[in-house]
């Protein structure tokens, strides 16, 4: 008896999971509400509740799904490694659907301290394969013991979110060749 109840929690967890991740990549966070959740995937806001105790837990849980980072490549050199792991990110900028939803996270973490955890730890699980890069080419001296990665990081990055976000500019091979080579250049500079 009891895995008939397991496997009803179960499929009534990944009906709200997969509901609430629809609306996610349809409206960002900010278009999310347990009454919609509940009345799309046919699971009762009590039910919703007794699994996630308020929205933001819901919300944490679906977005903690949204992608992982890349690995850190190891082509031999910083800029081959940064020209790989910016190459990913600006295929992804284009197609996951994370891109899609984290300027609603970004939003929202302006008022949720919850949701400014996710953010966090988001940002942290996207950036760490630039940081691992970055830290093993100091160790082959290739970046200068005072130049922090996130300055590094930033000029790589930076620019890639602008044209997603801001500009709606390609992100194109050339682009994102260049944003390395400036990177790279201001390093050994």
């Amino acid at each position: 008896m009891v895995k008939i109840a397991d496997k009803r929690v179960e499929r009534s967890k990944a009906a709200v999971l997969a509901e609430t991740y629809r609306q996610l990549k349809q409206s960002g966070i900010s278009g999310i509400s347990i009454d919609e959740v509940s009345r799309a995937s046919g699971v009762s806001k009590t039910t919703i509740y007794r699994h996630w105790t308020s929205r933001s837990a819901l919300l944490i849980d679906a977005c903690s799904k949204l992608g992982g980072a890349s690995p850190p490549p190891d082509m031999g050199t910083l800029g081959a490694d940064l020209y790989a792991l910016a190459k990913t990110l600006a295929e992804q900028l284009q197609t996951a659907t994370w891109a899609t939803v984290y300027p609603s996270i970004v939003d929202a973490a302006e008022r949720d301290p919850e949701i400014a955890a996710l953010r966090a730890g988001l940002h942290e699980a996207f950036m760490a394969p630039f940081h691992a890069v970055i830290e093993r080419a100091r160790g082959r001296g290739e970046v200068r013991p005072a130049k922090p990665a996130t300055d590094v990081i930033a000029a790589v990055v930076g620019p890639l979110f602008y044209r997603r976000w801001f500009s709606n500019e390609a992100i194109d091979d050339r682009f994102t060749e260049a944003i390395v080579a400036a990177a790279v250049k201001d390093i050994l500079s």
